[in-house]
C-alpha cells in the first residue's frame, strides 16, 4: 500500500471488533438520545425508527466492508476515497471524516459529564448540581478529554485492553439494565411499542419544536439510532494495527453494527415498556431516562453498578474515540492533508503511537463543546458529518467498480454492491436534511461553512501541494526508500 509500518500491529480480531463496538456504545447514545426517538412520536418512532435507522447503518456498513477489506489502511475512508474518486475527493472526505469524528468524542464527553453528575454524584453521593452550568461543563470535558489523551499517548497494549473490556462491559450492563426495567416495569403493554403520540413541543420537554406532519418527526426521530450506530469506521481507521487486517476489519466492523442494533433495539424497548406513564415520562424531555433510573424498584446496590457502568462504558466510548480519530489524523497528515502536517504525522517510537495527533485530537474535541454546548446539535453533527464521509468512498466507488476499481478484498458484494450503495447515497441525502432541521439549526453554519472553506482551500492551496496517498506502482517503489528508514528508525526503539 505504499506505507510504512511504523504502527504497533498487536490488535486481533475482537479488538478490532471491540473498537468500533465501543465508539458505537449503545450505553451512550442508546441512552443520552434516546430522548430524541421519544420526544418525536413515542415508541413508533423509538422502535421503528430505530429498526430503520440500523438496516441503512448495516447498508453502509456493508458497502465500507468491501471496500475496507481491499484497501486496509489507517486512513480508512480517505485513502478509499482518493483512490477511487480522485485527489480532492479523498481530501474533502478527510475533512468531514475528521469533523464527524471530533463531534463523536465531544458529544460523548458531553453525555460522560451529563450522566456522572445526574446518575452518580446527584443518585449516589445525593450532592445538588441543579446550580451547575457551561463552566463546570468545560472544566469536566477538559479533565475527562485529557485523561483520555494520556490513555492513548502511553500505547496501543493499554489502550486495547480498555477498549476489549468496554466490549464485555457494554454486553453486560445492558443486559442487566434491560431486565431490571423489564423487573420494574408494573406490567408489559407491547402496544407502546408501535404507538405513534405526537410528542413534540412542550409534550416531550421541547426536545424538537411543535410539528403535526407524522413523516418529518419519524425523520427527526432517525438522528437516535443514526448517532448511536456510528463511527464503525473505527475498524477500518486501526487496520494498520490489526492483524489480517482483509478479513478481520470488514468483520469487525459489520458485527459490531449488528450486535448494536439487537442489543439496542431490546433495551429500547425496555425503557418504553418500564415507563409507568409514556405521556408523563416525555414530558420529562432530557431527563426522561435519568428519572426513568432513578425509580426502578430494584436493589439499590445493584442500581448503583448500574450506575457506575454506564458512566465508564461512556468514557470508555470516547476513549476508542479518541483512538480512532488519531489514527485518522495520523493517516491524513502523513499524506500531507493537514496544515504542519510533518509534526501531526509523528509517530513515538517508544509507545508506537501517534502522540500529536493524539493530542491535536483532544484539544479540538474540547472545542468543539465551547461552540456547540447544546448536546443535540453535537450529536447531530456527529451523524450528519460522518455519514456524509461515509458516502463519499461509496459514491466513488458505485462510479468506478468494475473500471478503475478492479482489485478486492476477500469480502465481496457481487451483485449486491451498486443497489446498496445507491442506497446509502439516497439516505446521505436524507441526514444532511435532518441534520439541519431545527432544534439542530446550528449545524447550518458548520455545514455551509465547512463547504465554503473547502473549496476555497481545495483550488487556493491544496490542490497544488496536496500529493495525496501514493497511488500506482511507480508511486509506491518511489517510497521505498524512506519506508525502509522510517521502519528501521521505530525497530531499533
Amino acid at each position: 500500500m505504499g506505507y510504512a509500518q511504523e504502527l504497533s500491529r498487536r490488535m486481533g480480531g475482537f479488538s478490532n471488533f471491540a473498537v468500533s463496538f465501543s465508539i458505537i456504545c449503545i450505553l451512550a447514545g442508546g441512552i443520552t438520545s434516546f430522548q430524541v426517538g421519544f420526544s418525536t412520536g413515542g415508541g413508533f418512532t423509538t422502535i421503528i425508527g430505530w429498526i430503520v435507522g440500523c438496516i441503512f447503518a448495516l447498508i453502509v456498513g456493508l458497502s465500507m466492508a468491501q471496500i475496507a477489506s481491499a484497501y486496509p489502511t489507517a486512513g480508512g475512508l480517505y485513502h478509499w476515497s482518493s483512490i477511487l474518486g480522485g485527489r480532492g475527493w479523498g481530501w474533502a472526505t478527510a475533512w468531514f471524516n475528521m469533523l464527524g469524528l471530533i463531534f463523536v468524542i465531544a458529544s460523548v464527553n458531553v453525555g460522560v459529564y451529563n450522566l456522572f453528575i445526574g446518575l452518580i454524584l446527584g443518585n449516589i453521593f445525593g450532592i445538588d448540581t441543579s446550580h451547575w452550568g457551561f463552566a463546570q461543563q468545560t472544566i469536566a470535558v477538559v479533565i475527562i478529554t485529557l485523561s483520555q489523551g494520556l490513555f492513548n499517548h502511553f500505547g496501543i497494549k493499554t489502550t486495547t485492553k480498555l477498549i476489549d473490556f468496554s466490549g464485555y462491559l457494554i454486553l453486560v450492563v445492558a443486559i442487566l439494565l434491560t431486565l431490571a426495567m423489564l423487573f420494574g416495569a408494573s406490567h408489559i403493554d407491547l402496544s407502546r411499542l408501535v404507538s405513534f403520540h405526537n410528542n413534540s413541543g412542550a409534550p416531550g420537554g421541547n426536545i424538537v419544536p411543535h410539528s403535526a406532519n407524522p413523516f418529518y418527526l419519524f425523520l427527526l426521530a432517525l438522528l437516535y439510532p443514526l448517532y448511536t450506530v456510528t463511527g464503525f469506521d473505527a475498524s477500518a481507521h486501526t487496520s494498520e494495527e490489526t492483524i489480517d487486517a482483509r478479513h478481520n476489519v470488514p468483520k469487525g466492523m459489520l458485527n459490531a453494527i449488528i450486535w448494536s442494533a439487537v442489543f439496542g433495539l431490546v433495551m429500547a424497548a425496555a425503557f418504553i415498556l418500564a415507563m409507568p406513564d409514556p405521556v408523563k415520562s416525555a414530558a420529562d424531555g432530557g431527563a426522561v431516562i435519568l428519572n426513568l433510573l432513578a425509580a426502578l424498584p430494584v436493589n439499590p446496590v445493584l442500581k448503583d453498578i448500574l450506575y457506575i457502568g454506564i458512566v465508564v462504558a461512556n468514557y470508555l466510548c470516547a476513549l476508542a474515540g479518541v483512538t480512532s480519530t488519531s489514527r485518522m489524523v495520523y493517516a491524513f497528515s502523513r499524506d500531507g492533508g493537514l496544515p504542519g502536517h510533518k509534526f501531526w504525522r509523528q509517530v513515538s517510537h517508544k509507545h508506537r503511537t501517534p502522540v500529536p495527533a493524539i493530542w491535536l485530537t483532544a484539544v479540538l474535541s474540547i472545542a468543539a463543546t465551547l461552540y456547540s454546548p447544546a448536546f443535540a446539535a453535537l450529536a447531530a453533527g456527529c451523524a450528519m458529518f460522518l455519514y456524509i464521509s461515509y458516502t463519499m468512498p461509496i459514491a466513488a466507488g458505485l462510479f468506478a467498480e468494475g473500471k478503475t476499481w478492479t482489485e478486492f478484498g476477500p469480502f465481496r458484494l457481487g451483485v449486491f454492491s451498486k443497489p446498496l450503495a445507491v442506497i446509502g447515497l439516497i439516505g446521505g441525502l436524507v441526514i444532511i436534511y435532518i441534520g439541519t432541521r431545527p432544534p439542530n439549526d446550528i449545524l447550518d453554519s458548520y455545514f455551509i461553512g465547512l463547504l465554503v472553506l473547502l473549496a476555497i482551500v481545495w483550488f487556493g492551496v491544496a490542490r497544488k501541494h496536496f500529493p495525496g496517498p501514493p497511488i500506482g506502482a511507480a508511486a509506491v517503489a518511489a517510497r521505498a526508500q524512506e519506508i525502509a528508514a522510517e521502519e528501521k528508525a521505530v525497530g531499533e526503539v
